[in-house]
């Protein structure tokens, strides 16, 4: 799993020009699935998510998270993620998993997180959407989940 995760004072996503979700302060995740991806890795994204902790604090230091901060998550799916195009100038896809294990962990993902008890709002998954936002810092961070051991990843 991959995702680019923004430190955000707002975020939206719409889908042919209505709000399907939106949050205040928070975090905008592009979520990408790849083939062989499972439980192991939604929880591991859903934990570092919940704990990433790059929101300031009193001194100014990324030292507090999502989660210390009460702010909200807007979680959109994202195949591009695994676009490849290090060959010609049209990117590949082939390593982004297909579309219904890959909606079934980009919604695990986002149930993780409701668990912990913090406001997600999600984009619509497969939908043309359009994202927008205010990224603070500005701060984005790239998350990719480990390879199990082994190096195979789980399903």
């Amino acid at each position: 799993m991959r995702a680019v995760v923004q430190r955000v004072s707002r975020a939206a996503v719409r889908v042919e020009g209505q709000v399907v979700g939106e949050i205040g302060p928070g975090l905008l995740v592009l979520l990408g699935v790849a083939p062989g991806d499972g439980e192991r890795e939604a929880a591991w994204m859903a934990d570092k998510l919940a704990a990433l902790r790059i929101f300031e604090d009193a001194e100014g230091k990324m030292n507090r998270s999502v989660t210390d901060e009460g702010g909200g998550l807007l979680v959109v799916s994202q195949f591009t993620l695994y676009g490849d195009a290090k060959k010609g100038n049209r990117p590949s896809f082939t390593g982004a998993a297909p579309p219904e294990p890959a909606s079934a962990l980009y919604e695990r993902v986002c149930a993780l997180l409701r668990q912990k008890r913090l406001p997600v709002a999600q984009g619509v998954f497969r939908a043309m959407m359009s994202v927008e936002l205010t990224n603070e810092g500005p701060v984005t961070i790239l998350l990719e989940t480990p390879a199990p051991p082994g190096g195979a990843p789980t399903a």
